[in-house]
C-alpha cells in the first residue's frame, strides 16, 4: 500500500478536502490528479504517488487536511490496466458498445470531479462551453466559478465560498492580534519612468511592481526588523527577503504569490518571476509553495485607482506591509537652479503599515525614507 499524503507546503492556512477526483476501486496512474485541496489562497491537486488502484479514502470531502495528513492509500500491487479492464467488464456485457457522450456534452464530462459536476448542475452550465484549466484540460471549480461570474445575473447574491470565508477569518484574526500603525510618504517616480522606458526600448518589459519589489528588498538594510515577525519569545528575522505581492482575482478575492529571496535577485529576474506568478495566479494554477513563506507584503492599490489605502491589514503575522497608491502626474515644488519651481512629476503615496509590537515609528520612517530614496534615485538619466 502506498500512502497519499497532504503536501507540506501550507504555511499557516487551513486546508480542506474539496473533492476526490477518483473513487475507491478506480485505476490510477502515477501523477494522475487524485484529490483537490483548498485553502484561503489556492486550490491544488494532489497527484497519485504511484500507479495502481485507489484502495482507501481516509479524508473525504470537507475534512480538514493538515500538512502530512493521510488522505488515502493506493494498492500498487494491482495493475491499472487490469483494473480498468475488469471495471469495464463488470459495467458492460461482452460485445456491448462503449458509452458515448450525450449530445451537446463535452467528451471529458465523465472526468469531472463530484464538486464540479454538482456546481454545473446547480447553475445549469454546459461543460462543453468551459475551457478547462486543470491538468489535461480538466474542468476545475475555479473554471466553473469564473464562468458563473461572467454570466451570472446582475444583483444576484453571491454565496460565500471557502476562499472568501478563510480570507475573512484571517483578516479578523490579524486585526485582533497585531496593533496596526501606518506612516505615509510620497514618492517621485520620474527616475523609474525614465529607466522603464529605456528598458522597453531594449525589449525588456518591466512593470512598476518589479521596481517596487526591488526597492523594498534593498530598503530592508535600513531597518531589518521590517522583514521580521513577532514570536512569543523573540522577534524572528529570516535570512532571506521573501516578498509577497497581492494579486486581485476579480470577485474571488486575492492571492499573494511570493518572490523568493528578492534581495539577491536582479531587477530583470524579479520582473520575470512576477510575470510568471501573476499569469499563473489568474489562471488558477498557483501551488501552495507559490503563496507560502512570505516575510513582507506589497499591496499595490494604485492599479485599481486608489490614491491611498491605510491601514492595510498585515499578512499572516508579518511585521509590515507596503501600500502603493495610484501613480499620477501632480504639481510639486522642486528646487531648480537654486530657486523654487512648480514642476509636474509622476507621484504616488506610499504607506507602511506595521505591527507596533515588532517595530516603532523610528524604524518605520527610516525604512520608508530609504525606500523613497531608492525610488527617486534610480540610476539613469532623470528629467
Amino acid at each position: 500500500m502506498i500512502d497519499i499524503l497532504v503536501p507540506d507546503e501550507q504555511e499557516g492556512t487551513q486546508a480542506v478536502v474539496r473533492a476526490w477526483l477518483k473513487q475507491v476501486g478506480d485505476a490510477v496512474r502515477e501523477n494522475d490528479p487524485l484529490v483537490e485541496l483548498e485553502t484561503d489562497k489556492v486550490t491544488q491537486e494532489v497527484p497519485a504517488p504511484a500507479a495502481g488502484v485507489l484502495a482507501e479514502i481516509l479524508l473525504d470531502t470537507d475534512a480538514e487536511a493538515v500538512p502530512g495528513a493521510l488522505l488515502g492509500r493506493i494498492d500498487a500491487s494491482r495493475s491499472p490496466a487490469k483494473a480498468g479492464a475488469q471495471d469495464a467488464k463488470r459495467e458492460a456485457p461482452a460485445g456491448a458498445p462503449g458509452p458515448r457522450p450525450s449530445p451537446g456534452h463535452s467528451e471529458h464530462e465523465t472526468r469531472l470531479s463530484p464538486s464540479v459536476r454538482r456546481a454545473l448542475q446547480q447553475h445549469g452550465i454546459d461543460p462543453s462551453r468551459i475551457a478547462g484549466s486543470g491538468r489535461g484540460g480538466r474542468i476545475t471549480r475555479e473554471d466553473v466559478e469564473r464562468a458563473l461570474a461572467e454570466t451570472g445575473p446582475a444583483g444576484a447574491d453571491i454565496a460565500h465560498d471557502r476562499m472568501r470565508l478563510k480570507i475573512a477569518e484571517n483578516m479578523v484574526r490579524a486585526v485582533a492580534e497585531a496593533p496596526h500603525v501606518t506612516a505615509v510618504f510620497e514618492a517621485d517616480f520620474s527616475a523609474i519612468a525614465t529607466h522603464k522606458a529605456a528598458m522597453a526600448e531594449k525589449r525588456a518589459k518591466l512593470s512598476y511592481t518589479a521596481y517596487i519589489v526591488k526597492a523594498a528588498a534593498d530598503a530592508m538594510a535600513a531597518a531589518p526588523a521590517i522583514n521580521g515577525r513577532w514570536e512569543d519569545d523573540r522577534i524572528a528575522i529570516p535570512p532571506t527577503i521573501d516578498i509577497g505581492v497581492g494579486t486581485a482575482l476579480d470577485e474571488k478575492g486575492l492571492v499573494v504569490p511570493v518572490v523568493r529571496d528578492a534581495g539577491s535577485l536582479s531587477l530583470e529576474t524579479i520582473g520575470e518571476r512576477l510575470e510568471d506568478l501573476t499569469r499563473r495566479a489568474r489562471d488558477g494554477k498557483l501551488t501552495g509553495g507559490d503563496v507560502s513563506g512570505g516575510s513582507f507584503t506589497i499591496s499595490n492599490h494604485g492599479v485599481s485607482g486608489s490614491l491611498l489605502a491605510a491601514p492595510i491589514i498585515l499578512h499572516q503575522g508579518q511585521a509590515a506591509i507596503l501600500g502603493v497608491g495610484k501613480l499620477e502626474k501632480r504639481v510639486v515644488v522642486r528646487e531648480v537652479d537654486g530657486a523654487d519651481a512648480m514642476v509636474i512629476r509622476p507621484m504616488a503615496y506610499v504607506t507602511l503599515t506595521i505591527d507596533h509590537r515588532v517595530v516603532d515609528g523610528h524604524q518605520t520612517n527610516a525604512w520608508l525614507t530609504r525606500f523613497v530614496e531608492i525610488i527617486e534615485g534610480w540610476p539613469g538619466p532623470r528629467p
